[in-house]
Protein backbone atom coordinates (compact mmCIF):
# COMPACT_ATOMS: atom_id res chain seq x y z
CA UNK A 1 0.00 0.00 0.00
CA UNK A 2 1.55 3.22 -0.74
CA UNK A 3 2.38 5.51 1.43
CA UNK A 4 0.51 8.86 2.11
CA UNK A 5 2.57 12.25 2.13
CA UNK A 6 1.93 13.62 5.71
CA UNK A 7 0.89 17.52 6.04
CA UNK A 8 1.15 18.52 9.43
CA UNK A 9 -0.76 21.58 10.60
CA UNK A 10 0.85 23.61 13.16
CA UNK A 11 -1.19 25.91 14.80
CA UNK A 12 0.05 28.69 17.92
CA UNK A 13 -2.52 29.40 21.00
CA UNK A 14 -2.53 31.01 24.29
CA UNK A 15 -6.16 31.67 25.35
CA UNK A 16 -7.53 30.32 22.76
CA UNK A 17 -10.76 27.96 24.30
CA UNK A 18 -13.05 30.00 22.25
CA UNK A 19 -11.62 28.65 19.11
CA UNK A 20 -10.23 24.66 19.28
CA UNK A 21 -13.50 22.82 18.78
CA UNK A 22 -14.66 24.76 15.58
CA UNK A 23 -10.48 24.92 14.65
CA UNK A 24 -10.06 21.14 14.73
CA UNK A 25 -13.60 20.83 13.17
CA UNK A 26 -12.93 22.55 9.86
CA UNK A 27 -8.81 21.34 9.47
CA UNK A 28 -10.10 18.03 10.26
CA UNK A 29 -13.33 18.76 7.20
CA UNK A 30 -10.89 19.73 4.79
CA UNK A 31 -8.70 16.73 4.64
CA UNK A 32 -11.73 13.98 5.06
CA UNK A 33 -13.74 16.03 1.78
CA UNK A 34 -10.96 17.65 0.11
CA UNK A 35 -7.51 16.21 0.42
CA UNK A 36 -8.12 12.24 1.11
CA UNK A 37 -5.33 11.26 -0.96
CA UNK A 38 -2.60 13.11 1.59
CA UNK A 39 -2.70 12.30 5.87
CA UNK A 40 -2.40 14.97 8.19
CA UNK A 41 -1.62 15.67 12.11
CA UNK A 42 -2.75 18.83 13.93
CA UNK A 43 0.13 19.84 16.11
CA UNK A 44 -0.66 22.84 18.77
CA UNK A 45 2.13 24.14 20.39
CA UNK A 46 0.55 26.42 23.71
CA UNK A 47 1.81 29.51 25.47
CA UNK A 48 1.14 28.82 28.51
CA UNK A 49 -2.70 29.48 28.12
CA UNK A 50 -4.11 30.56 31.76
CA UNK A 51 -7.90 29.36 30.49
CA UNK A 52 -8.93 26.14 29.08
CA UNK A 53 -7.58 26.09 25.91
CA UNK A 54 -4.88 22.99 27.02
CA UNK A 55 -7.59 21.50 28.72
CA UNK A 56 -9.91 21.84 25.54
CA UNK A 57 -6.89 20.82 23.20
CA UNK A 58 -6.88 17.42 25.37
CA UNK A 59 -10.27 16.91 24.75
CA UNK A 60 -9.70 16.63 21.44
CA UNK A 61 -6.87 14.57 21.68
CA UNK A 62 -8.84 11.96 22.87
CA UNK A 63 -11.10 12.20 19.74
CA UNK A 64 -8.88 12.23 17.38
CA UNK A 65 -5.41 10.53 17.33
CA UNK A 66 -3.80 12.85 15.10
CA UNK A 67 -3.67 16.05 17.34
CA UNK A 68 -0.59 16.38 19.13
CA UNK A 69 0.19 19.02 21.87
CA UNK A 70 3.23 20.70 23.19
CA UNK A 71 2.76 23.37 26.27
CA UNK A 72 5.37 25.67 26.56
CA UNK A 73 6.92 26.47 30.04
CA UNK A 74 6.34 29.98 29.97
CA UNK A 75 4.92 32.98 27.43
CA UNK A 76 7.12 33.19 24.90
CA UNK A 77 5.45 35.54 22.99
CA UNK A 78 4.56 35.55 19.74
CA UNK A 79 8.01 35.05 17.57
CA UNK A 80 9.55 32.62 19.41
CA UNK A 81 6.48 30.03 19.81
CA UNK A 82 5.54 29.59 16.48
CA UNK A 83 8.92 29.09 14.75
CA UNK A 84 9.76 26.92 17.70
CA UNK A 85 6.84 24.88 16.51
CA UNK A 86 7.69 24.91 13.18
CA UNK A 87 10.97 23.39 13.74
CA UNK A 88 9.50 20.18 15.79
CA UNK A 89 8.09 19.13 12.67
CA UNK A 90 8.74 16.41 10.38
CA UNK A 91 6.43 16.25 7.79
CA UNK A 92 6.25 16.39 4.15
CA UNK A 93 5.31 20.02 4.79
CA UNK A 94 3.85 22.29 7.26
CA UNK A 95 1.14 25.12 7.19
CA UNK A 96 1.39 27.22 9.88
CA UNK A 97 -2.31 28.36 10.71
CA UNK A 98 -3.53 30.93 13.34
CA UNK A 99 -5.90 30.02 16.20
CA UNK A 100 -8.17 32.61 16.03
CA UNK A 101 -9.79 31.88 13.07
CA UNK A 102 -9.00 34.84 11.03
CA UNK A 103 -6.55 32.37 9.30
CA UNK A 104 -9.44 30.70 7.45
CA UNK A 105 -8.64 27.02 7.67
CA UNK A 106 -9.87 26.35 4.06
CA UNK A 107 -7.79 27.71 2.18
CA UNK A 108 -5.49 24.39 3.50
CA UNK A 109 -6.72 23.17 0.43
CA UNK A 110 -5.41 25.73 -1.93
CA UNK A 111 -2.10 25.91 -0.38
CA UNK A 112 -1.30 22.01 -0.39
CA UNK A 113 -2.73 22.13 -3.95
CA UNK A 114 -0.06 24.80 -4.75
CA UNK A 115 2.83 22.93 -3.09
CA UNK A 116 1.47 19.76 -5.11
CA UNK A 117 2.63 21.75 -8.33
CA UNK A 118 5.68 22.09 -7.08
CA UNK A 119 6.26 25.25 -4.97
CA UNK A 120 8.26 24.64 -1.46
CA UNK A 121 6.91 27.96 -0.17
CA UNK A 122 3.12 28.78 -0.71
CA UNK A 123 2.06 32.11 1.54
CA UNK A 124 -0.78 33.70 2.31
CA UNK A 125 -0.89 37.06 2.06
CA UNK A 126 -4.05 39.53 3.04
CA UNK A 127 -3.97 42.79 1.24
CA UNK A 128 -7.45 42.50 2.50
CA UNK A 129 -8.47 43.00 5.93
CA UNK A 130 -11.43 44.28 8.21
CA UNK A 131 -9.51 45.48 10.51
CA UNK A 132 -9.50 48.88 11.99
CA UNK A 133 -8.72 51.82 9.01
CA UNK A 134 -5.87 53.54 11.01
CA UNK A 135 -4.17 50.02 12.01
CA UNK A 136 -4.52 49.24 8.30
CA UNK A 137 -3.11 52.08 6.56
CA UNK A 138 -0.12 51.82 9.52
CA UNK A 139 0.59 48.34 8.40
CA UNK A 140 0.57 49.68 4.50
CA UNK A 141 2.85 52.37 5.36
CA UNK A 142 5.12 50.24 7.34
CA UNK A 143 5.30 47.84 4.27
CA UNK A 144 6.27 50.55 1.95
CA UNK A 145 8.99 51.86 4.10
CA UNK A 146 10.13 48.30 4.66
CA UNK A 147 9.79 47.13 0.67
CA UNK A 148 11.60 50.62 -0.38
CA UNK A 149 14.63 50.20 2.43
CA UNK A 150 15.38 46.55 3.60
CA UNK A 151 17.89 44.20 2.01
CA UNK A 152 15.97 42.10 0.78
CA UNK A 153 12.49 41.41 -1.24
CA UNK A 154 10.53 41.80 1.47
CA UNK A 155 7.25 40.85 1.52
CA UNK A 156 4.04 42.70 1.86
CA UNK A 157 1.04 41.43 3.95
CA UNK A 158 2.70 38.23 4.86
CA UNK A 159 2.41 37.25 8.77
CA UNK A 160 3.31 33.82 8.63
CA UNK A 161 0.06 31.93 7.16
CA UNK A 162 1.62 30.09 4.56
CA UNK A 163 3.09 26.10 3.53
CA UNK A 164 6.60 25.44 4.46
CA UNK A 165 8.43 22.03 2.55
CA UNK A 166 10.27 19.80 4.24
CA UNK A 167 13.40 21.38 2.98
CA UNK A 168 12.46 25.10 4.42
CA UNK A 169 11.56 23.28 7.41
CA UNK A 170 14.99 21.69 7.61
CA UNK A 171 16.58 25.10 6.90
CA UNK A 172 14.84 26.68 9.84
CA UNK A 173 16.12 23.40 12.13
CA UNK A 174 19.75 25.30 11.32
CA UNK A 175 18.78 28.64 12.18
CA UNK A 176 20.50 29.43 16.10
CA UNK A 177 18.20 32.33 17.22
CA UNK A 178 16.03 32.71 19.78
CA UNK A 179 14.25 35.52 18.37
CA UNK A 180 13.75 35.39 14.64
CA UNK A 181 12.53 37.70 12.28
CA UNK A 182 10.35 35.08 10.39
CA UNK A 183 9.39 37.06 7.73
CA UNK A 184 12.72 38.02 6.29
CA UNK A 185 14.11 34.49 6.87
CA UNK A 186 11.23 33.37 4.26
CA UNK A 187 11.83 36.28 2.21
CA UNK A 188 15.50 35.51 1.61
CA UNK A 189 15.41 31.44 1.18
CA UNK A 190 15.84 30.97 -2.91
CA UNK A 191 13.11 28.67 -3.25
CA UNK A 192 10.74 29.69 -6.35
CA UNK A 193 7.59 31.05 -3.77
CA UNK A 194 3.35 30.99 -4.94
CA UNK A 195 1.45 33.61 -3.38
CA UNK A 196 -2.50 33.21 -2.51
CA UNK A 197 -4.61 36.32 -1.07
CA UNK A 198 -7.06 36.74 0.95
CA UNK A 199 -9.48 38.68 2.95
CA UNK A 200 -8.43 38.32 6.73
CA UNK A 201 -12.43 38.48 8.70
CA UNK A 202 -12.20 39.86 12.09
CA UNK A 203 -11.89 37.90 15.31
CA UNK A 204 -15.31 36.57 16.09
CA UNK A 205 -14.66 34.63 19.37
CA UNK A 206 -12.29 35.72 22.46
CA UNK A 207 -9.90 39.10 22.68
CA UNK A 208 -6.47 39.56 20.43
CA UNK A 209 -3.23 39.37 21.52
CA UNK A 210 -1.89 41.93 19.56
CA UNK A 211 -1.73 45.21 20.88
CA UNK A 212 0.49 47.90 20.10
CA UNK A 213 3.25 46.96 21.86
CA UNK A 214 3.05 43.61 20.11
CA UNK A 215 2.88 45.89 16.75
CA UNK A 216 5.89 47.25 17.62
CA UNK A 217 7.89 44.78 19.00
CA UNK A 218 7.38 43.40 15.46
CA UNK A 219 7.98 46.27 13.40
CA UNK A 220 11.45 47.11 15.35
CA UNK A 221 12.69 43.30 14.85
CA UNK A 222 11.72 43.96 10.71
CA UNK A 223 13.64 47.09 11.13
CA UNK A 224 16.85 45.72 12.76
CA UNK A 225 16.97 42.67 10.98
CA UNK A 226 16.37 43.82 7.76
CA UNK A 227 18.07 47.16 7.18
CA UNK A 228 20.98 49.64 8.67
CA UNK A 229 19.22 52.68 7.28
CA UNK A 230 18.25 53.89 10.97
CA UNK A 231 22.11 53.66 11.98
CA UNK A 232 22.76 55.41 8.74
CA UNK A 233 20.50 58.01 9.23
CA UNK A 234 21.65 58.77 13.39
CA UNK A 235 24.99 59.41 11.78
CA UNK A 236 24.00 61.31 8.53
CA UNK A 237 21.99 63.74 10.93
CA UNK A 238 24.67 63.85 13.82
CA UNK A 239 27.18 64.96 11.18
CA UNK A 240 24.43 67.98 9.75
CA UNK A 241 23.43 69.08 12.92
CA UNK A 242 26.97 69.20 14.25
CA UNK A 243 27.90 71.06 11.28
CA UNK A 244 25.21 73.54 11.59
CA UNK A 245 25.89 73.82 15.30
CA UNK A 246 29.49 75.01 14.69
CA UNK A 247 28.71 77.74 12.14
CA UNK A 248 25.92 79.04 14.44
CA UNK A 249 28.12 79.13 17.32
CA UNK A 250 30.78 81.12 14.85
CA UNK A 251 28.64 83.14 13.94
CA UNK A 252 27.47 83.88 17.28
CA UNK A 253 31.07 84.42 18.45
CA UNK A 254 31.62 86.78 15.39
CA UNK A 255 28.38 89.39 15.69
CA UNK A 256 29.00 89.24 19.63
CA UNK A 257 32.82 90.43 19.06
CA UNK A 258 31.53 93.46 16.34
CA UNK A 259 28.50 94.12 18.04
CA UNK A 260 29.44 93.16 22.01
CA UNK A 261 27.11 96.15 23.71
CA UNK A 262 24.13 96.03 20.86
CA UNK A 263 23.74 92.62 20.72
CA UNK A 264 22.12 90.47 23.78
CA UNK A 265 20.83 86.74 22.79
CA UNK A 266 19.36 85.78 26.38
CA UNK A 267 18.67 82.34 27.75
CA UNK A 268 16.23 81.53 25.02
CA UNK A 269 17.95 80.40 22.05
CA UNK A 270 20.35 78.11 24.92
CA UNK A 271 17.17 76.44 25.94
CA UNK A 272 15.97 75.75 22.70
CA UNK A 273 19.30 74.31 21.61
CA UNK A 274 19.27 72.04 24.67
CA UNK A 275 15.81 70.43 23.92
CA UNK A 276 16.23 69.88 20.35
CA UNK A 277 19.44 68.35 21.14
CA UNK A 278 18.76 66.55 24.09
CA UNK A 279 15.09 64.95 22.01
CA UNK A 280 17.87 64.01 19.27
CA UNK A 281 20.08 62.27 21.71
CA UNK A 282 17.08 60.27 23.64
CA UNK A 283 16.20 59.03 19.83
CA UNK A 284 19.73 58.42 18.64
CA UNK A 285 20.20 55.96 21.84
CA UNK A 286 16.65 54.31 21.55
CA UNK A 287 17.78 53.29 17.75
CA UNK A 288 21.21 52.24 18.76
CA UNK A 289 19.53 50.09 21.59
CA UNK A 290 17.34 48.47 19.08
CA UNK A 291 20.49 47.00 17.95
CA UNK A 292 22.45 46.71 20.58
CA UNK A 293 19.36 44.33 21.97
CA UNK A 294 19.20 42.57 18.59
CA UNK A 295 22.75 41.75 18.64
CA UNK A 296 22.70 40.52 22.65
CA UNK A 297 19.78 38.48 21.78
CA UNK A 298 21.84 36.81 19.20
CA UNK A 299 24.48 35.92 21.58
CA UNK A 300 22.52 34.82 24.11
CA UNK A 301 22.35 30.92 24.50
CA UNK A 302 19.35 30.53 25.72
CA UNK A 303 16.90 27.59 24.31
CA UNK A 304 14.33 29.35 21.91
CA UNK A 305 11.91 27.49 23.62
CA UNK A 306 11.59 25.51 27.33
CA UNK A 307 8.70 22.64 26.90
CA UNK A 308 6.36 22.18 29.86
CA UNK A 309 4.67 18.63 28.37
CA UNK A 310 4.53 16.91 24.90
CA UNK A 311 1.39 14.96 24.62
CA UNK A 312 0.68 12.54 22.04
CA UNK A 313 3.76 13.04 20.14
Amino acid sequence: MKKLKKITILSPTYNEEENIDELVSRIVKVFVKDLIEFDYEIIFIDNASTDETVTKIKSQINKNSKIKLIVNMRNYGHIRSPFYGLQQTNSSATILLASDLQDPPELIYDLVKKWDEGYKLVLCTKPKSDEGFFINRLRKLYYKIMKKFAEFDHIENFTGFGLYDYEVIQRFKEIDDIYPYMRGIVSEIPYKKAYIDFHQPLRKKGKTKNNWLTLVDMALLGMTHSTKLPLRLVTITGLIFSFFSFLTAVGYFIFKILYWDEISFGITPLILGFFVFASLQMLFLGIIGEYISSINTKMNKKKIVEERERINF
